[in-house]
């Protein structure tokens, strides 16, 4: 299997004033194309500040991160920008989406920020919200839906897309049990399909739907890694 995130020797170190904080501590991680991994661990482990890290919206203070062979540790804002809106998706607890627009306009976001036309935009959003089991609710906006429907839009505008990770920080943390499951249902039925994805979770039945599952504890990757 090709590797497509390789992070070696990873530290992340926040700056307090006087104090310094070291949330990862030398973190050496691989995943592979297609691969569905969760990485697990108590709260302030620093699980969530590596998957900021993966996902490019965030630099690590030491280590190189590797993303398809290609180093972007040191890449400018711009380019970080261009790799998040091309090849990684998000998927968020709180959903992150646009109270005031609809499902479809919402799900349109990323491939406007890409230049694609309205029309073609429309319907690749149209496609993504029926891939998610959505496309009734095209026109409803966040407000009009239940959660497990807002994130069943935000899966649809991480994939708009095409990218070629997804990664989920608690996408079941906002969401009743039944729902939850049918959030899981879906991602497993992405990996099946060959999608990547990486998924932050506190939860044990979460973990379950990952093919390997990483543990993070004071910064220090414990077991899974590779």
């Amino acid at each position: 299997m090709k590797e497509l995130i390789i992070l070696q020797g990873i530290k992340k170190i926040y700056d307090l004033g006087k104090n310094r904080v070291e949330v990862l501590k030398g973190i050496d991680l691989s995943v592979n194309q297609g691969e569905f991994v969760a990485i697990m661990g108590p709260s302030g482990s620093g699980k969530s500040t590596l998957l900021n890290i993966i996902g490019c919206l965030d630099r690590p203070t030491e280590g190189r991160y590797l993303f398809e062979g290609n180093d972007v540790s040191n890449k400018s804002n711009d380019e970080l920008a261009e790799i998040r809106n091309r090849k990684i998706g998000f998927v968020f607890q709180s959903f992150n989406l646009l109270p005031g627009m609809s499902a479809v306009k919402n799900v349109e976001l990323p491939l406007l920020y890409s230049g694609v036309s309205g029309p073609e935009r429309r319907a690749l959003a149209l496609e993504m919200l029926q891939r998610v089991g959505l496309s009734h609710r095209a026109e409803h906006k966040p407000p009009e839906m239940s959660g497990g429907e807002q994130q069943r839009v935000a899966i649809a505008r991480a994939l708009v897309n095409n990218p070629l990770v997804i990664l989920a920080d608690e996408p079941t943390g906002n969401l009743d049990s039944r729902s939850g499951t049918e959030i899981m249902e879906i991602f497993k039925h992405l990996h099946q399909e060959g999608t990547t994805i990486v998924l932050v979770t506190h939860e044990r039945a979460v973990a379950g739907y990952a093919e390997r599952v990483i543990t993070i504890k004071d910064g220090v990757c414990m077991d899974g890694c590779f």
